[in-house]
């Protein structure tokens, strides 16, 4: 299943590729929050393909919500993930597939078509880039690290904003990123290109499959309290796991 899913991520992306720099229709789910109809057309060829392939497991995607079923798989699907970068032709975006099983991720799959980069990861199999293995970064002082994240699409009408944890980080690391694709952001932490990332009010599809390859290359995932992760609730810390515990030090501190 985890060469299916690397295989119909491959085709997506290449779909995203072809796509990028023509004409698309651009639609709004939120005064911020964009959908294209490239996020579409990406989703059917993903949806189309499990349910070619494997018709009684269920979906959870982005665009086309949840098709129930009573079977023990679940995909999890963004397929096209950095939506408003797309729209703007800022080319940082992928497409991201896991697959869960008994409410757990076993594989999970991030493709950057622009990079050609491949990020795979089985439970307990290790991460691969381009199918050679990666691991954490060994930056063990959140001084010397360089963290990700990014701001919720409510930014403009919600008091979590991101904005107090973004002050804070800026203060206690070496330098801070916001690319706009949470699930590359997660793959960058497990190559050891970013030392940590952190973010709130993501969905399933953003965190499901980087957030496995992350754990699998020797990474800690958590919740903003440092408890234990889950795809279905809004908080997520990810690290090399040797700055994690100061991650969430900074994350519980008031505003300076």
């Amino acid at each position: 299943m985890l060469n299916f899913a690397i295989r119909v991520a491959r085709d997506a992306g290449a779909l995203l590729r072809d796509r990028l720099g023509t004409r698309i229709e651009i639609g709004h789910k939120g005064s911020i929050n964009l959908v294209t109809d490239v996020d579409l057309a990406s989703e059917k060829l993903i949806r189309e393909a499990i349910s070619t392939y494997y018709p009684r497991h269920e979906v959870l995607a982005e665009e086309g919500g949840l098709t129930e079923s009573s079977s023990e798989y679940r995909w999890i699907v963004d397929p096209l993930d950095g939506t408003t970068n797309y729209a703007h032709g800022y080319p940082v975006f992928c497409v991201s597939i896991a697959l869960e099983s008994h409410g757990e991720v076993v594989a999970g799959v991030v493709y950057d078509p622009m990079r050609e980069e491949l990020f795979t990861a089985e439970r307990g199999g290790g991460a691969a880039l381009n199918n050679r293995p990666i691991r954490v970064s060994k930056i063990d002082d959140l001084a010397q690290g360089i963290l990700s994240t990014g701001f919720p699409y409510d930014i403009k009408t919600s008091k979590l904003t991101n904005l107090d944890h973004w002050a804070n980080f800026a203060m206690n690391a070496q330098a801070l990123r916001r690319d706009g694709a949470a699930a590359l952001d997660l793959c960058y932490v497990a190559c050891g290109r970013y030392d940590g990332f952190w973010e709130l009010n993501l969905s399933p599809w953003d965190t499901a499959a980087g957030a496995l390859i992350v754990s699998e290359a020797g990474g800690r995932v958590t919740d903003f309290g440092g408890g234990a992760f889950s795809n279905y609730k809004p908080e997520i810390v990810a690290s090399n796991g040797l700055i994690h515990g100061r991650m969430v030090e900074v994350l519980n501190m008031r505003q300076t």
